[in-house]
């Protein structure tokens, strides 16, 4: 199994990259987010790579962290969840984001990834809420203020991908209402 590559960038497409190694060139499968971390072509990478072998293809997904590679298997050991599913949920969420979400219990905000849909996610809480190393559920649960900011953003007519947008990076603390104007302020400052 190919676990890690350190070679020189020599391709970076819209998902993935090819990088040389000692003159053979792997095409490796990539999330956005992933991409976004990666050097620039001719640049040397490293790449922390998932070898996922089926019997008539052999493909290479990779990450920019140990920490993504680790979250791709666990993930991959969930029903109904494939590499693309897997991909799309790290091209969507972080790590940190996928497991506040799944110790909190956050349906909407898993069912923002593409091909996930409300009872995929429920399903996806249950499996993977014991395969995971999360945070504190008490800190998370559903009266948390970032629930409660997302809560409102739906409320006031906002799809899940901008509501994603608006929330990326925001932190517990602040209370609701700064949260939410803040939120807001993403939102509006996009329009």
């Amino acid at each position: 199994m190919i676990g890690r590559l350190r070679g020189t960038l020599v391709a970076k497409g819209i998902d993935g990259v090819v990088v040389d190694v000692a003159g053979v060139g792997y095409e490796i499968a990539m999330a956005a987010r992933g991409l976004s971390e990666m050097p620039g072509v001719g640049e040397e990478a490293v790449v922390h790579v998932h070898t996922h072998v089926r019997e008539d293809q052999l493909s290479l997904f990779g990450f920019p962290t140990l920490d993504e590679r680790d979250l791709f298997r666990i993930l991959l050991g969930a029903s109904g969840v494939g590499p693309k599913v897997a991909l799309a949920m790290l091209g969507t969420l972080s790590p940190a984001e996928l497991r506040r979400a799944i110790a909190s219990e956050d349906v909407a905000t898993l069912s923002t990834v593409p091909g996930i849909g409300k009872r995929t996610a429920q399903k996806l809480v249950l499996e993977l809420r014991e395969r995971l190393d999360l945070p504190a559920v008490e800190s998370l649960g559903a009266g948390s203020e970032l629930a409660e900011v997302r809560e409102a953003l739906e409320a006031l007519g906002y799809q899940p991908s901008e509501i994603r947008e608006a929330m990326d990076g925001l932190a517990e603390g602040d209370g609701v209402q700064a949260l939410l104007r803040a939120a807001l302020r993403r939102l509006g400052s996009r329009r």
